[in-house]
């Protein structure tokens, strides 16, 4: 286990205007005491995301809310990747849903690729990177996955994004149908979060 520096701050930035993301890790820090504001409520502008690696645009965005708030500030970056489709849309997820956030569009865009490629090959995963920077600049990376195939049609309207079309591996639901609480514990922002708690939340203050 890496030990990195320790959140003993009282505030914390999530560097998102993406209300479900911002709700999900919201739910994941909910046993610490902390108050926890998202860019969009500080009216924080959102970086051009120029990086070419999860990893890389987790920090970027952490870093740019931090400078900005004074603040420690935690960014995700994650994607969707299709085997067949050369693991897109990958870093592009949020884009192929275009500025509407349409993920229904981008949802049929994924499936329509996936045809047209002629590849039958349903393997696909979530990833997701997690970093914490400081004001100072100091950062804490980490990066999560979970594997699972592609189903279609879409199924449930739980969870956001391309949840409905990814069914973890061993299990019969996707994560549009799945109880929320359960995604939680296994999604590719689980994975990623448990390694970050283990590296800075140490220290960290929880609600008594």
């Amino acid at each position: 286990m890496i030990i990195g520096r320790q959140l003993t701050e009282a505030c914390l930035v999530v560097a998102s205007h993406n209300s479900g993301k911002v709700r999900e890790i919201r739910d994941l820090l909910a046993p610490f005491a902390l108050e926890v504001s998202s860019a969009a409520e500080l009216d924080l502008p959102e970086p051009e995301e120029t990086e070419k690696t999860y990893r890389g645009n987790a920090k970027l965005k952490a870093a740019a809310a931090a400078r900005a708030s004074g603040m420690p500030a935690l960014s995700d970056d994650s994607g969707f990747e299709v085997n067949a489709i050369n693991n897109a849309p990958g870093l592009y997820s949020a884009r192929w849903a275009g500025p509407d956030k349409d993920f229904t569009m981008a949802m049929n865009k994924v499936h329509a690729s996936f045809v047209a490629s002629g590849n039958t090959d349903i393997r696909c995963r979530f990833v997701c990177a997690l970093s914490i920077v400081w004001p100072d600049g100091h950062d804490e990376t980490v990066e999560g996955r979970v594997e699972g195939e592609m189903v279609w049609p879409p199924r449930g309207d739980k969870g956001f994004g391309y949840d409905p079309m990814f069914r973890p591996l061993g299990h019969e639901l996707t994560f549009g149908e799945c109880d929320q609480d359960w995604k939680h514990e296994v999604s590719h922002r689980a994975d990623a979060f448990t390694q970050l708690l283990e590296r800075c939340f140490a220290e960290t203050p929880r609600w008594n």
